[in-house]
């Protein structure tokens, strides 16, 4: 009987469960509302059904959970996501390992996007993924040789708490002017509202801006200036292979990408420019469940 994986992807609006070959290929797909203001016991219990109902006819060689963090990634805890109110420390992969009786991993979400990106999507092929999401808030990851680089402390990657502008917008959780203060949809979302009156997400201003309104206009020129230095600090810090950009604010690329390329080479070394491969990601929403999948592979958990 084949062996296959089973990816969890865990989010505070949809939580996304997929059987995936070896190779990182869909073979079925569920999909559930993630229903979160009922606390981490329901959501948990859901979880376990839906995945019970996959083994009793697939053969299930590990388990994978991507989730937003913060996360204890040794204890397998899941911290105090701000998109899961109530969901502090718990220990997720203990309770699936007991009802399951499979093998279970965690990481971040975006580690999971990076890695699906890596192994089988934008960056595949390259010895070197960088992927940065960049959407409510901003997140990355880097894939060297298709393993994820965890780090010391499992914070490899973590480009959003990056200092762009010290005299930038105050966060609870982030530093001052970090780069998701400035560069996420929030953040765009957060101008648009202030200058433009906007009462729904970012992608209004991207509109607004396409239509050639002068302060949307100035606020994705912001946007793309501030995210266009984390790019280039993060060429300069490990000068990936490719650099890899997904996440819901990614949904304007054709907007966004031209302007993009062109101001990082405004803050690379004279050498780099034109020269740094950055594409658009390619799995959309199902980057987050094949990389669940595919971390149970990872060798650094073996």
């Amino acid at each position: 009987m084949e062996k296959y994986l089973l990816g969890i992807d865990l989010g505070g609006t949809n939580l996304r469960i997929a059987v995936v070959t070896l190779e990182g290929q869909i073979i079925e797909e569920l999909h559930v509302t993630t229903e979160s203001d009922r606390g981490p016991h329901y959501v948990i219990n859901q979880m376990i059904q839906l995945c019970e109902g996959i083994l009793q006819k697939r053969n299930i060689e590990a388990i994978g959970i991507g989730s937003p963090g913060p996360l204890d990634l040794r204890q397998g805890l899941i911290l105090s996501p701000n998109n899961l109110p109530g969901w502090d420390r718990i220990p997720l992969v203990e309770m699936l390992e007991k009802a399951l009786q499979k093998k279970v991993v965690l990481d971040n979400d975006a580690n999971a996007a990076a890695l699906a990106e890596a192994m089988i999507g934008a960056g595949k092929g390259k010895e070197s993924v960088f992927y940065i999401t960049v959407s409510t808030g901003i997140g990355g990851g880097f894939v060297y040789r298709n393993q994820l680089i965890q780090g010391a402390h499992f914070c490899a990657g973590e480009v959003g708490n990056m200092i762009i502008d010290r005299d930038g917008p105050p966060h609870p959780a982030l530093n001052i002017g970090s780069l998701e203060t400035l560069a996420s949809g929030t953040a765009v979302k957060r101008q648009g509202k202030e200058k433009l009156g906007i009462t729904g997400h970012a992608g209004e201003v991207f509109a607004m801006a396409m239509q050639g309104e002068k302060e949307a206009v100035v606020i994705v020129e912001q946007m793309v200036a501030t995210l266009a230095k984390g790019i280039a600090n993060v060429v300069h810090t490990v000068d990936p292979h490719i650099i890899v950009l997904g996440g819901g604010v990614m949904q304007s690329k054709e907007y966004l990408m031209p302007l993009l390329l062109e101001k990082v080479n405004d803050y690379l070394y004279p050498q780099l420019r034109n020269k740094v491969q950055i594409e658009c990601a390619s799995l959309g929403t199902k980057a987050g469940v094949i990389g669940a999948a595919l971390l149970t592979q990872q060798t650094w958990l073996q």
